[in-house]
């Protein structure tokens, strides 16, 4: 019951209204005494209630030999109505703040902390994208952030998805392009990278107990050194899987000790081999 209240009062009941929309509920037609007792609300404010209730369309007055008595509106009925009029009311308030905002320059970077929080921000990044989204990501977030993904590719976007897990098989989270390959070495942790219209980036970290930390700015070099990171982890990834790791014997001995120098693994293997590994694990 206390649930039920709390969800109505976040749907901006006030309490004394969300106790007797439930009362009603479970005994109807009553008139206002009778609504007071099962209630528990006091007899002097039932009525001031009940006004506010019809107000909001959730309770009906009916005229009967005995006197007034009430009755609930169906909850499906309440919740389309309410959702009709949020709808409306969103819709009408983005676009009067429109016409009277100035364009908004986020070059600044935002720092959070935060599980919910980060899925939070990559639903509202993707949802602002409009032509297309480049995202790298694990099977994890991914499922997370199925139903944007899904308005997204509703709305023709674009999208480019890099599995980083490196799912042997595609799975029906992921939408658009997708390119499943494993491009970093085997860690505790796991990246979340969202980029829309190629004008932002959201990119995220979660650790092995669930914790995350983010940002998310328009700064355009961060955006484009994220952007070129996915598109050349994609690239890389694909050449090394065909080109396997013979051909390497082709380069140059200064080649060679560069792809030694940068070698994110251990002493006595390149580049190339530490990738290569990554990819066939």
């Amino acid at each position: 019951m206390d649930t039920v209240i709390k969800q109505l009062q976040d749907l901006g009941f006030g309490q004394y209204e969300a106790q007797a929309y439930v009362a009603l509920l479970q005994h109807n037609p009553v008139n206002g005494y009778e609504l007071a007792k099962t209630s528990s609300i006091p007899r002097p404010n039932i009525y001031k209630v009940l006004q506010k209730l019809e107000e909001r369309g959730a309770v009906l007055r009916l005229d009967t030999p005995e006197g007034i008595r009430y009755s609930p509106v169906a909850p499906e009925e309440l919740i389309l109505k309410m959702r009709t009029c949020y709808q409306s009311t969103l819709e009408n308030a983005q676009q009067s703040l429109r016409e009277v905002s100035t364009p908004v320059e986020r070059k600044h970077i935002w720092n959070a902390q935060g599980y919910p929080v980060l899925i939070e921000h990559a639903r509202s990044t993707i949802a602002s994208a409009s032509d297309n989204l480049l995202i790298a990501a694990w099977p994890q977030e991914m499922t997370l952030l199925s139903e944007s993904l899904e308005q997204a590719e509703q709305d023709n976007v674009q999208m480019r998805i890099l599995c980083m897990a490196g799912c042997p098989r595609e799975c029906a989270h992921c939408r658009g392009q997708i390119f499943r390959y494993q491009v970093l070495p085997h860690r505790p942790m796991r990246w979340l990278m969202v980029i829309p219209d190629s004008s932002e980036v959201l990119a995220g970290e979660i650790g092995s107990c669930g914790d995350a930390i983010l940002i998310r700015t328009r700064q355009k070099m961060i955006v484009d050194l994220s952007t070129w990171y996915i598109r050349q982890s994609i690239a890389l990834a694909a050449m090394l899987s065909d080109l396997g790791y013979g051909f390497k014997d082709q380069f140059s001995p200064e080649t060679r000790q560069i792809l030694y120098d940068i070698s994110p693994g251990q002493d006595g293997v390149d580049w190339i081999a530490q990738m290569l590994q990554i990819e066939n694990r």
